[in-house]
């Protein structure tokens, strides 16, 4: 294994649109730099040279992968853990540790880790099965209104329902689930935070996410985040106090909510970089992207602040399209100044789908809003042909 942090060669599981901003973060650098997913059509594959098709969930295929690298590690959570461990025990640096993911990859483990360090996130409780939340709903140990989210890979919205009433049961899960309390949620934040093996660390200032009601997602972020300076601090020491924790070694976002007493609940983590983190790309010094390869192979992490307020924004495919992706008013968006489109490069839309971002940079917040609005309206993603 390679000690000169610029020559160690990277195994990334994953090849979506966050490993594509990886990999363009590691090319200044020179970071010899490789992906495994499914198939070269996706978003890495399209760019990058160094891209094998095989299975992340599959034994065989991340063993077989990971056996020449120096580093290894992961822009989704749905891994296999078991690979990671003995990838681990042979010697490869293996960030987030697998200890790390397999926590996080099981929503139940994450809320018992929050309780066991005296995090405060929602009361829950655990059901397995839909009869057994109605056997507890009737019991009174569950109480309508509350969130069910399956335990596992629940991702962008998906595997999480509200329900109010006992007719909203008809949407519930029948999986092992876990049974959260409403929040009165005023805002939705998030802290981004980088820590490397010797405990130094780089945390992000908090963004504010607004989520889409309609398709659960978000639907624009804010930077730096509407909030007072005294829950901005302690929002961050959250975050650099689980980070902590868990001994994580690379990026780590926190997600909370604010609720409408200004009181601030742990909602759920990702050991990767993150939507909420997409705006650091061009309104911080260094990128959620620069800051993971920085953490995982031992170069000093990165300036944090943030050098202009930001909007950000997901492009998501139109409903009622599915096909070729063809991005209707994209030249209007490009002539407007600050504002920084990143096409994933998914070749077929589908409603709701995530197929780029913008970021808009300016001078300021009520300016950025209004090229928000512009680009809402005119920008779509249709399917053409």
């Amino acid at each position: 294994m390679s000690s000169n942090p610029l020559e160690k060669k990277i195994g990334i599981l994953g090849g979506g649109q966050l490993g594509k901003m990886l990999y363009q973060a590691a090319t200044p650098l020179g970071l010899d730099i490789h992906f495994m997913d499914q198939s070269k059509e996706f978003p890495v594959g399209r760019i990058c040279p160094n891209f094998i098709e095989g299975s992340f969930k599959s034994y065989e295929d991340v063993m077989a992968f990971g056996k020449d690298k120096d580093v290894i590690s992961i822009e989704i959570e749905a891994v296999n853990v078991e690979a990671l461990r003995d990838l681990e025990k042979s010697g490869k640096d293996v960030f987030p540790q697998p200890e790390v993911i397999a926590l996080i990859q099981d929503k139940g483990e994450q809320k018992q880790f929050f309780e066991d360090i005296n995090i405060e996130s929602p009361a829950f409780s655990l059901v397995e099965s839909l009869e057994d939340l109605k056997e507890k709903i009737e019991e009174g140990s569950i109480q309508y209104p509350f969130v069910q989210k399956l335990r596992r890979d629940g991702y962008d919205g998906r595997g999480v329902t509200v329900i109010k009433t006992e007719g909203d049961l008809s949407t519930a899960f029948d999986a092992p689930s876990v049974i959260e309390d409403l929040v009165n949620i005023d805002k939705e934040i998030s802290v981004i935070i980088a820590r490397q093996s010797d405990d130094s660390i780089a945390i992000y200032d908090p963004v504010e996410m607004v989520v889409d009601p309609n398709a659960n997602l978000l639907d624009r972020q804010i930077a730096p985040a509407a909030i007072s300076s005294q829950l901005a601090a302690e929002a961050k020491l959250i975050a650099s106090t689980i980070a902590y924790e868990l001994q994580i070694v690379g990026l780590l976002a926190v997600e909370m909510f604010v609720d409408t007493e200004q009181r601030l609940w742990v909602n759920e983590l990702a050991p990767r970089p993150h939507n909420s983190g997409h705006h650091s790309i061009e309104a911080c010094h260094t990128s959620q992207y620069a800051q993971q390869l920085r953490a995982i192979v031992g170069l000093p992490l990165g300036d944090t602040q943030l050098v202009s307020p930001s909007l950000l924004m997901n492009i998501l495919g139109e409903p009622g399209h599915t096909g070729p992706a063809f991005y209707e008013g994209l030249e209007s968006c490009l002539a407007l100044s600050g504002v920084h489109v990143h096409i994933y490069g998914k070749s077929i839309t589908k409603p709701q789908r995530k197929m780029g971002h913008i970021n808009i940079v300016d001078h300021n917040l009520d300016s950025a809003k209004e090229k928000y609005d512009l680009i809402k309206s005119s920008l779509k993603v249709i399917s053409h042909g």
